[in-house]
Parts: C-alpha cells; sequence; structure tokens
C-alpha cells in the first residue's frame, strides 16, 4: 500500500505527515472490520493495527531533501538553514504480524515538492499460484487504486482475455470509477475533509 502527497509548512518536516495522515491510512486498510460504525469501536481495531507493527530497520527507511532546479532553490536554501537535516521525502517499508498480513509488505511514501500533488492507496493483490495459461500469456497483477486528492475516484485494474483469433493474449485494463462522473455537478458541493471535521466536532461525534 502507498500513500504520496501532502500539505507542508515552510520546514517540510515528515514525522506528523507519517504518524498521523499516512498511519491513519494504513490503518484504514490493514483493520478488521469494526463491530459498529462508532468512534470507539474503530478507534479499537486501529489501535490493534498499531500494535502488531514489527520494528522498521534502518534498511526498510530512505529519507531525502529535494535539490535545487533552474528555478526553485533546493530544501536547505528555502528554510534558511544550509545544516539543515530534515527529511522533505520519507519512504518507509512496513510489516504487520498478524494472522491476515503476515509476510505481506506496506510501504509509505510521502515528500514535498514530487512531480505531481497527488495521494493515493493502491492495493496489488497477489499472483496466482499457479497460472493455466502458457507463458507466452505473460504473468499480469490486478491493482485496486483509491485515489484521494486531487480527483477523488477508485480504479481497478483487471486482466482480461484480448478479443479476437491468435491464441491466448492477456491484458490490463482498467475499471474506472470517478467522484466527479460518478456524482456529477454535487460532488463540486462535497465538503473538503477539514470542513468534514469542523462538522463532525459540531456534532459531537
Amino acid at each position: 500500500v502507498g500513500g504520496r502527497g501532502a500539505y507542508y509548512d515552510k520546514s517540510g518536516a515528515m514525522r506528523d505527515m507519517v504518524q498521523n495522515h499516512l498511519m491513519q491510512l494504513l490503518c484504514l486498510i490493514a483493520m478488521e472490520p469494526p463491530a459498529k460504525f462508532e468512534p470507539d469501536a474503530v478507534r479499537d481495531e486501529k489501535l490493534k493495527v498499531i500494535r502488531a507493527l514489527d520494528h522498521v530497520s534502518p534498511d526498510n527507511i530512505v529519507r531525502g531533501q529535494y535539490m535545487a532546479d533552474t528555478d526553485k532553490p533546493g530544501y536547505c536554501e528555502h528554510v534558511e538553514n544550509p545544516t539543515s537535516t530534515t527529511e522533505s521525502f520519507v519512504a518507509l517499508k512496513l510489516h504487520i504480524s498478524n494472522w491476515r498480513w503476515a509476510g505481506t509488505p506496506f510501504y509509505l511514501r510521502t515528500g514535498k515538492r514530487m512531480k505531481a500533488r497527488d495521494s493515493e492507496i493502491t492495493v496489488v493483490f497477489k499472483d496466482a499460484p499457479h497460472s493455466i495459461f502458457g507463458a507466452e500469456a505473460g504473468r499480469h497483477h490486478n491493482e485496486l487504486s483509491i485515489q484521494l486528492q486531487p480527483d477523488e475516484g477508485i480504479t481497478l485494474d483487471v486482466t482480461i482475455k484480448e478479443p479476437g483469433p491468435g491464441g491466448m493474449r492477456l491484458i490490463d485494463v482498467p475499471l474506472d470509477m470517478s467522484f466527479a462522473e460518478a456524482l456529477g455537478p454535487e460532488a463540486d458541493d462535497v465538503p473538503d475533509a477539514y470542513e468534514r471535521l469542523i462538522m463532525d466536532v459540531v456534532r459531537g461525534n
């Protein structure tokens, strides 16, 4: 599972981004279904995921800073601290030691000044242990992508047989669901995350 994109202040510190936003997304993907859709029940299932996290070794952590380019300064110049070791990019490989997720890697990535502002969760399904098709059909895997920002939606990449004669040819095709297309004009009126958070506070949730 990977997550990318974020909001940052001038310091560009990643610690809050990882421990808050990315860990929340990890818990939502990996937790067991709660007994009820209530804050305590959801929190309890998230907590089980946190407690089952393995220790992350240094070999499974990548930290970095963005460099200067033709028209923008590098990170140290941007924060006006030439000796800063604060990271502007972090990538982690995590494992969860429970019966459902043992042996499954979770990849978390976030950074500032990336190629695109993008936030998504991608679930890569394992290949079947045995393919009934020949080697000429190739190996394919299915992916579920949940787009959080900027254009909310869900895409499921599935493997199908290419129509027509000529033997068995497998190709990957997307099944797309964009909130903007599915909801039409109503999608423009959906409140953003902070608006929903304030409304939840007002409602006592």
